[in-house]
C-alpha cells in the first residue's frame, strides 16, 4: 500500500507543476490583460492537471468512462496550448477544426475501449496524435527560428516536446501494452511519460512564460521609443538605434539626412493645430515609406524629422536626401484643403572620423539651418564652396546639382 501511495504522490508532481504554471499565466495576464493567449495556456495547463488528476485517482471510475474523460481533457489541453502559442504569433488553428479534433479523439479512445478494446491502440493515438499536432504548430512558428533569442529558444523546445512523443512511444511501450492497471502504473512507458512531461513540459511551460516576458518588455520600449503622433521612433529612441549602430559597425560608412518641415508655424495658426498634426502624422508615414530597408527614420520633435542611412557614402546620402524631399512635395496633404503644397528642408551629412552623435548632428544641423535660411525646399549636403549650381542666379534652389563627388 506504501508503494502505491509514493507512486501516485509522484505522479501528482507533473500536474502539480503545471497548476503552479497555469497560475503564473493567469497573473502575468492580469498585468496585461491583452495577450489572451495567455489565458489559453492557462487553460491548457489546468486541462492537463485534471486529464492526470483523473487518470491517476481513478475519477470517475470506470475505465471506459475514465479513458475517455480523461483523454478528452489531455486532448483539448493540447490544443488549448497549441492555440495560444500560435495565437501570440497572430496564427490560429480555429474552433472549428479543433471541435473536430477533440470529436476524432474521443471517438477513436470510445471505439478501442468499447468496440475493439485495445489499450496499445489508444496509447498511440493519444501520444502520435498530440506529437503531429504539437508538430504542426512547430512547423507554423518556424520563422521564430531566426527570431530574437528567447522566440528561438522557444522555437526549439516546442519542437523537442512535439518530436519527443515518437522515440519516446516506441522505445518504452513497443507493441504490447501492459495488461493491468497496476503493470501500466508500474510501466517504463508511464515512468518515462512523467519524467518527459517534467522535463519538457516545464521547460516548454517556462520558455512561453519568458517570451510573454519579452513581449511585454518590448512594448514598454517601443511605447518609450516610438513617437505617439507618427508612430516612428521619437528623438529618445532615433539616438539609441544610431548609437547602437555606432558601436556595432564603428566608424562605417553611415549619413544622417535631417529634415524640416516649411513654414508649419503658419500651418498650426492658419489651420489649427489637429490639422498640424494630421500634416506630421503624413511626413511621418512618407519618410517611412519613402526610405529604404534598414534606414532609421525619427521624429526629433516638432516639425523636424531625420534618417539615419547606413551603408551610405555621401553622394548616395545626397540622392537619398533629394528622394525624400521631392516625396514630399508631390504629397498630396489633403488637410490643408488647397492651401498649396507642402515643402521641406533638408541637411545632410555623412560620417566623419572620430565623429561622435552630437558632433555629426550639429554639422548636420548647421546644413538645414542653411537650407532654410537660403530658401527652403532645398537639400545642402555641404559648404556652401563645396557647390555651384548649373543654371539660374539663386545661389541653392530644387534644381540644385553637385558638381563635386567629395561631398
Amino acid at each position: 500500500m506504501d508503494g502505491v501511495i509514493v507512486r501516485t504522490t509522484l505522479s501528482l508532481i507533473s500536474p502539480g507543476i503545471l497548476l503552479v504554471f497555469g497560475i503564473a499565466f493567469i497573473c502575468a495576464w492580469l498585468i496585461e490583460r491583452k495577450r489572451n493567449y495567455l489565458l489559453l495556456l492557462a487553460s491548457a495547463c489546468a486541462l492537463f492537471a485534471l486529464g492526470a488528476i483523473s487518470q491517476i485517482l481513478g475519477w470517475p471510475s470506470g475505465a471506459g468512462l475514465n479513458a475517455i474523460i480523461s483523454g478528452a481533457l489531455y486532448t483539448s489541453a493540447v490544443l488549448a496550448a497549441v492555440e495560444g502559442i500560435l495565437l501570440r504569433s497572430g496564427k490560429r488553428i480555429g474552433l472549428r477544426m479543433d471541435m473536430a479534433i477533440l470529436a476524432g479523439f474521443t471517438l477513436l479512445l470510445a471505439y478501442f475501449f468499447y468496440v475493439d478494446r485495445s489499450l496499445i491502440a489508444r496509447v498511440y493515438i493519444q501520444n502520435f496524435g498530440y506529437g503531429i499536432i504539437l508538430f504542426i504548430a512547430a512547423v507554423r512558428l518556424s520563422p521564430l527560428a531566426g527570431g530574437r533569442y528567447v522566440d528561438r529558444v522557444l522555437f526549439w523546445i516546442l519542437l523537442a516536446f512535439a518530436l519527443h512523443f515518437f522515440p519516446r512511444t516506441l522505445l518504452t511501450i513497443g507493441l504490447s501494452a501492459p495488461v493491468d492497471k497496476a503493470a501500466f502504473a508500474n510501466s517504463t512507458f508511464w515512468q518515462a511519460l512523467q519524467l518527459s512531461l517534467a522535463v519538457l513540459g516545464t521547460g516548454l511551460a517556462l520558455a512561453i512564460l519568458a517570451a510573454a516576458v519579452a513581449d511585454v518588455i518590448d512594448d514598454l520600449r517601443r511605447e518609450r521609443d516610438v513617437d505617439s503622433l507618427t508612430s516612428i521612433l521619437n528623438r529618445r529612441g532615433f539616438e539609441e538605434r544610431v548609437s547602437a549602430y555606432l558601436r556595432r559597425s564603428g566608424q562605417g560608412a553611415a549619413s544622417l539626412v535631417l529634415c524640416d518641415v516649411d513654414k508649419f508655424k503658419s500651418i498650426n495658426d492658419t489651420h489649427g493645430h489637429d490639422v498640424g498634426d494630421a500634416v506630421l502624422r503624413e511626413v511621418g508615414r512618407v519618410l517611412r515609406k519613402s526610405s529604404r530597408k534598414g534606414d532609421i527614420v525619427g521624429r526629433l520633435g516638432g516639425e523636424e524629422f531625420a534618417a539615419f542611412l547606413p551603408d551610405t557614402n555621401p553622394q548616395e546620402a545626397y540622392e537619398c536626401a533629394e528622394r525624400l524631399r521631392i516625396a514630399i512635395e508631390k504629397s498630396r496633404f489633403a488637410v490643408l484643403e488647397g492651401a498649396g503644397r507642402l515643402t521641406a528642408s533638408f541637411g545632410v551629412g555623412t560620417l566623419k572620423c572620430k565623429d561622435s552623435w552630437s558632433s555629426l548632428y550639429k554639422r548636420v544641423d548647421a546644413r538645414l539651418y542653411e537650407a532654410k535660411r537660403t530658401g527652403r525646399n532645398r537639400t545642402i549636403a555641404h559648404e556652401f564652396s563645396s557647390f555651384q549650381v548649373e543654371k539660374g542666379t539663386e545661389m541653392f534652389g530644387p534644381e540644385f546639382v553637385l558638381k563635386r563627388q567629395d561631398v
